[in-house]
């Protein structure tokens, strides 16, 4: 004789219990701008030069703060995305890789550019500017999204790939 004879096989009765986590979901915000832009943005354009680049983003250098944008490039190098990662002070913006990054996962970009403007007019990079380029530069290696070009905007405006500094 067994256990199992004398009171019959063991049934074990658990309540289902729920298990709760947290999702995250992409949203994107559409922004729509009624002026006469047709000179300025012609949707579907291909950037293939940082003129190009400053040309459309040349209004920053009039801007009493520095801007820090990254514009989300597909395959084809047209825009995707365009994200203000940060605004600063007079003379500086505080950029991580994570914040750049982040938003460039969530678009899909194949690659991105990244833009600052220089309030004080010259375009020249910082030390720090340099050192930001080259960690960017880095960790879009490491998630395989290519860094095209930082540009600097100011009075005229510097291109990293064009200075061969990137």
């Amino acid at each position: 004789m067994t256990i199992q004879t004398l009171f019959g096989p063991e049934t074990i009765t658990t309540k289902p219990r729920s298990i709760k986590f947290k999702t995250i979901k992409a949203i994107y915000e559409t922004l729509t701008i009624k002026e006469e832009i047709g000179h300025y943005f012609e949707p579907g354009t291909r950037f293939t030069s940082p003129l190009q680049i400053f040309n459309m983003f040349s209004f920053l250098a009039n801007e009493t703060k520095e801007h820090f944008i990254t514009l989300h490039l597909d395959g084809k190098n047209k825009i995707v995305c365009i994200d203000q990662v940060s605004t600063g002070s007079l003379n500086q913006s505080i950029v991580h890789p994570r914040e750049v990054f982040k938003t460039a996962l969530l678009s899909s970009a194949a690659a991105i550019v990244l833009l600052h403007n220089h309030p004080s007019g010259d375009p020249a990079p910082s030390r720090e500017d340099r050192e930001i380029t080259r960690r960017l530069k880095e960790a879009g290696d490491l998630l395989g999204i290519r860094v095209l070009d930082h540009m600097i905007v100011g009075d005229t405006y510097m291109s990293f790939v064009e200075m061969g500094l990137l």
